[in-house]
């Protein structure tokens, strides 16, 4: 989760002093925002209607919250960044309107780290192509980043571990997927 979240931030180019929205609030999302801190992001959009994952976004370096989805989560991003867009969008759930959400989000000559596993997405070429957005991702190649995050877990610079919510015996697998599906959990930490 960590691995592929940072692999959502140096795809979209996350770098000091950018703007950066995340679309997504799962714990892909959750820890793109964190990664997005680390390398420097100026101002951080979290895009969530959740309370508990709104909160977690905010201690991981979430300067704003935004509530609205498709054309409106857009507006609104446009709103915060006087009509340009983000720099850079990570894509952290894999839908057509989530896609298309950073896409339409992103400014022109920005950047999209797309890390959620794409469902149906369709992109429109003739948006794509006028749209003037780099797109980058795809599975993280997450031993790249390993001993990065391991030496930042190791030096208590950054707790990825916050995103698991719910601890569960092992025999109760079943229920922790459920918590999770049902957004109860953001991630089910399993005990023998």
């Amino acid at each position: 989760m960590l691995g592929t979240g940072w692999f959502g931030a140096v795809a979209a180019e996350v770098g000091p002093g950018k703007t950066v929205a995340v679309v997504g609030d799962g714990a892909v999302g959750l820890l793109a925002v964190l990664a997005a801190k680390q390398l420097g992001a100026g101002r951080i959009i979290s895009m969530s209607r959740h309370e508990p994952r709104q909160k977690l976004a905010a201690h991981y370096g979430a300067t704003h919250i935004v509530t609205e989805r498709g054309d409106d989560g857009v507006a609104r991003i446009k709103d915060l960044t006087d009509g340009l867009g983000a720099h850079s969008v990570i894509e952290a759930v894999g839908t057509q309107e989530s896609m298309m959400q950073a896409i339409r989000a992103t400014r022109a000559g920005g950047h999209v780290g797309y890390v959620g596993v794409a469902h149906d997405v369709e992109l429109p070429g003739e948006e794509l192509f006028f749209s003037h957005v780099h797109l980058h991702g795809g599975p993280a190649p997450v031993r790249r980043f390993l001993p990065e995050l391991i030496d930042l877990i190791g030096t208590r610079q950054i707790d990825p571990g916050k995103v698991f919510d719910l601890t569960l015996p092992l025999d109760q697998a079943a229920e922790g997927c459920r918590a999770m599906d049902e957004r109860r959990a953001i991630k089910t930490l399993l005990n023998p």
